[in-house]
C-alpha cells in the first residue's frame, strides 16, 4: 500500500461510512462537489465532537492535575502526530518545510506562536477541573468575534451590518458581565484575546497547520519530559505502573491527533463561511458539557450577558449564510451564462 493511500484511508472509511446514511440520493446522484461538501460537515462534526471528548478528557484521569495531563497531552499527542506523519510518509514533506529556514531571524519568527498554543492547550485541560469551564467555553464563543475585529484592525476587512451589529452586542455582553461581577474571567480573555494572534502569527508566517503543530510539540517534548522526571514524579511513577492510565493516555493523543486532522481536512473541504458556522458547535458543546458532566457553576444571571454574546454570534451566522447563498447563486449565473 503506497503512502498516499495510507493518508487516505481514514477520508475513505468516513466516506463509505456516510454512505450508509440515510442521504444515499444525494451521495449517489449528487456531483462531486455535494459529496465533498457533505464529507466537509461530516469531518467538521466529528471534529467538534472529539474537542468536546478531550474538553471532559482531564476528569477521568484523577488524581492527575489539569497541568499533569497537559503535560502527558503533549507527549502522547506529540508520538501520535509523528506516527501518523511516517506512516502516511509526509514527515519528510514537513521536515523540507523547515530546512528552507536558515536563519535565526526567521526561527524566531517561527517560534513566536509558540508559547501561545501551549498555553491555550494547558488551559484547555486544565479549566474543566479547575471551575473555569463555563468561562472558558465563553472565550471559544467569542473567538470568532475577536477574528472579525482582528482581520478589520489589522488586514483592512470591511465589517458589514451583521458583522458590526455582532460585534456590538458581543461588546454589550461582555461590558454587562463586567459590571455584574465587577471583574471579567482571565480564562475567557486569554482565549479571546491571544488564541487569534496565534492564528494570525501563522497565517503571516504561510505555515500549515500540521507543520506548526509538530513544530510546538517538538519544541515543548524535552521540557514535558524534564517536568515529569523533576517536577512531578509521582505522576510518572503513576502512570507507568498502571494499564488504565497508559491506555488512557495513549487515547489521548490519538483522539487529539483525529480531532486537529479531521479539523484542518473540514476546514479545506468546507466553504469558508460554511467552516466558520460549524465551528460553533465546539464552543456550545464545551458549554454544555461544563455545566452538566462537570459541574462547572453557573448563575442564572449570567444569562443576560452571555445572551448577548450568542445574539453576535446568530448575526455572524446569518451573514456566513447570506454570504454562501450569493456566492451560490452568482455560480448558478455563471454556469448558466457559459452553458448559453
Amino acid at each position: 500500500m503506497s503512502s498516499s493511500t495510507l493518508s487516505h484511508v481514514f477520508t475513505n472509511t468516513l466516506a463509505n461510512a456516510v454512505s450508509l446514511l440515510p442521504l444515499p440520493a444525494v451521495w449517489t446522484a449528487g456531483s462531486k462537489q455535494q459529496r465533498t461538501l457533505i464529507m466537509g460537515v461530516a469531518l467538521a462534526i466529528l471534529s467538534n465532537l472529539l474537542f468536546g471528548v478531550l474538553y471532559a478528557y482531564s476528569s477521568f484521569l484523577a488524581p492527575l492535575s489539569g497541568t499533569q495531563v497537559f503535560i502527558w497531552r503533549m507527549l502522547a499527542m506529540w508520538a501520535a502526530l509523528i506516527g501518523y506523519l511516517v506512516i502516511s510518509g509526509r514527515l519528510g514533506l514537513h521536515i523540507d518545510k523547515l530546512k528552507a529556514l536558515r536563519t535565526v531571524k526567521q526561527w524566531a519568527w517561527l517560534l513566536l506562536p509558540t508559547p501561545i498554543f501551549l498555553s491555550q492547550f494547558w488551559l484547555f485541560m486544565w479549566a474543566p477541573v479547575n471551575g473555569q469551564g463555563v468561562q472558558t467555553a465563553m472565550g471559544y464563543f467569542l473567538f470568532p468575534l475577536m477574528m472579525v475585529i482582528f482581520g478589520c484592525v489589522l488586514f483592512g476587512e470591511k465589517l458589514s451590518r451583521l458583522q458590526w451589529l455582532a460585534v456590538s452586542f458581543a461588546a454589550v455582553g461582555v461590558g454587562s458581565e463586567i459590571v455584574r461581577t465587577q471583574s471579567v474571567s482571565w480564562a475567557t480573555l486569554w482565549v479571546c484575546g491571544t488564541y487569534p494572534i496565534y492564528y494570525i502569527l501563522r497565517r503571516l508566517q504561510g505555515i500549515g497547520a500540521v507543520t506548526g503543530l509538530l513544530v510546538d510539540l517538538t519544541i515543548f517534548a524535552p521540557f514535558a519530559l524534564a517536568y515529569l522526571f523533576f517536577i512531578a514524579p509521582s505522576s510518572l511513577s503513576l502512570v507507568s505502573g498502571s494499564g488504565f492510565f497508559i491506555m488512557m493516555l495513549i487515547g489521548l493523543g490519538i483522539l487529539s491527533v483525529l480531532a486537529m486532522k479531521t479539523n484542518v481536512d473540514a476546514s479545506q473541504m468546507l466553504p469558508v463561511n460554511v467552516y466558520g458556522m460549524m465551528s460553533y458547535i465546539e464552543p456550545a458543546l464545551l458549554f454544555i458539557l461544563a455545566i452538566t458532566i462537570l459541574g462547572n457553576p453557573f448563575e442564572s444571571a449570567m444569562i443576560y450577558s452571555y445572551g448577548l454574546i450568542w445574539l453576535g454570534i446568530a448575526c455572524l451566522i446569518v451573514h456566513g449564510v447570506r454570504q454562501l447563498c450569493c456566492a451560490h447563486k452568482h455560480s448558478k449565473i455563471k454556469k448558466m451564462s457559459h452553458a448559453a
